[in-house]
């Protein structure tokens, strides 16, 4: 239950015209991630910078590397290095960046502490226990236990979530899906998780395709596009994407086929596997590497792929739909709460190269009813992913936590001060009251 209160009075005196009023303290928000890259990067930075600098104090520390800190200062967000952190298990490191976090939180003792990923999940709520931080909230983007893992690790992953799972005073999920999952596997209790949609930075994402894109990357401008964007990494199935495309390739030879994203330093091997792959099969994929203008890219595909083995929501899937791109993307974890099949888009079971293949043929052989999916989903996702609704979630969270209160009308009165010009307000009925928050 929020706690109520009555709204101020209007403004009798404007600012300029009175003494220098004391400034109200600041809510200083730690938000710790692993690394400060992909889609919980994004959101991560979208969530620091875009709360109320009047009300809110943002931080973010994560592991060095990444290309979001430059973005986040230049947000106004305050940042810092775990220089221990690593996005391995390591205990020794563990341990370290753990310590440095505690020392962190005591020396800028900070009101709220919110955890993004498994890793820093695990380590930042130990430390928040540890320093004695009032409010701890954590983002469920993906879960630290998947299918491409060993069964052995499984079992440590869901100890280790599950142990932390008193850890935090709220957890938030980036789908309703997700949500579910952390309740079903007990790494949040029941009530104690709310889905806010993890924004993306709308104003970056064309709506039309762009016809130069074509010429640049030297594609037939009357021919189809199918094409994914994302990291090479196991998460991604980029091998599922090749062998899609040549299932695809063997029926609609005229389709051209585009993979934009680079490996990481560790996955460099399955980059050169994925090459190896397309020459195998014979399938022309384009290989563009990195591109800083990858969704201006992405919104020049004919349908947009989503080849992943898990996926906690999928930042690239919500930029391909807010662009008009038709989407055909694996069934996992909360990529069905935005990918509709017949409404914004078709699914297809994930390590299923063939079920991708049958989807996005029926794609390209229906293009009146794939484009009404790609207006569809734009539709969808425009008005309802924009960062200012995230961030007005959040400080909606942060302040039923902390309880500041719901404000509640003033009611005019009939007393005798109104008639002399003096306004009054009239009290909450008390039976609101008693059902609030507030202490005795």
């Amino acid at each position: 239950m929020r706690t109520v209160w009555p709204l101020a009075p209007q403004r009798v005196v404007p600012d300029d015209a009175m003494p220098a009023q004391p400034a109200q303290p600041r809510v200083k928000v730690l938000h710790v991630i692993t690394r400060f890259a992909g889609g919980s990067g994004g959101n991560t930075l979208l969530s620091a910078a875009g709360m109320d600098p009047q009300r809110y104090e943002s931080w973010v520390a994560s592991m060095p590397g990444g290309p979001l800190w430059e973005a986040a200062e230049a947000g106004g967000v305050r940042t810092t290095y775990v220089r221990h952190m690593r996005e391995q298990i390591s205990p020794l490191h563990d341990l370290l960046a753990c310590r440095e976090l505690v020392r962190l939180m005591r020396r800028e003792r900070f009101t709220v502490v919110h955890t993004h990923c498994s890793k820093a999940g695990l380590i930042g709520r130990v430390a928040a226990k540890v320093a004695g931080v009032p409010v701890v909230v954590h983002t469920f983007h993906i879960f630290a236990v998947h299918d491409g893992l060993s069964p052995a690790r499984k079992r440590l992953y869901l100890l280790l979530d599950r142990a932390a799972r008193r850890l935090a005073n709220r957890y938030v999920a980036v789908a309703p899906s997700v949500a579910r999952e952390a309740v079903e596997q007990r790494v949040a209790g029941p009530g104690d998780i709310v889905a806010v949609p993890s924004a993306v930075e709308l104003d970056d994402i064309p709506t039309e395709a762009d016809p130069a894109v074509r010429d640049e990357l030297g594609l037939d401008p009357h021919r189809p596009v199918v094409g994914t964007v994302g990291r090479i990494v196991a998460q991604k199935c980029p091998l599922d994407f090749v062998r899609m495309c040549a299932l695809v390739h063997a029926q609609r030879p005229d389709v051209q086929f585009v993979m934009v994203g680079d490996a990481t330093l560790e996955t460099r091997g399955l980059e050169e596997e994925t090459w190896r792959e397309a020459e195998r099969l014979g399938v022309p994929v384009l290989f563009t590497g990195f591109r800083a203008d990858a969704p201006r890219v992405a919104a020049s595909f004919d349908v947009y792929v989503v080849p992943s083995l898990y996926e906690g929501l999928g930042r690239a899937v919500t930029e391909a739909m807010a662009s008009g791109r038709p989407v055909v993307a694996t069934a996992v974890n909360g990529v069905p709460d935005l990918v509709e099949p017949g409404s914004t888009g078709l699914l297809a079971e994930p390590s299923d190269p063939a079920a991708l293949a049958r989807s996005v043929l029926w794609m390209l052989d229906h293009p009146v009813e794939a484009e009404a999916m790609g207006a569809q989903a734009r539709a969808r996702v425009r008005p309802s992913f924009a960062p200012e609704l995230m961030c007005a979630a959040l400080d909606d969270l942060y302040g039923e936590l902390l309880g500041r209160p719901v404000p509640v009308p003033v009611v005019p009165s009939t007393a005798p001060a109104e008639a002399a010009g003096i306004p009054e307000q009239r009290s909450v009925p008390t039976g609101v009251l008693a059902g609030s928050t507030t202490g005795r």
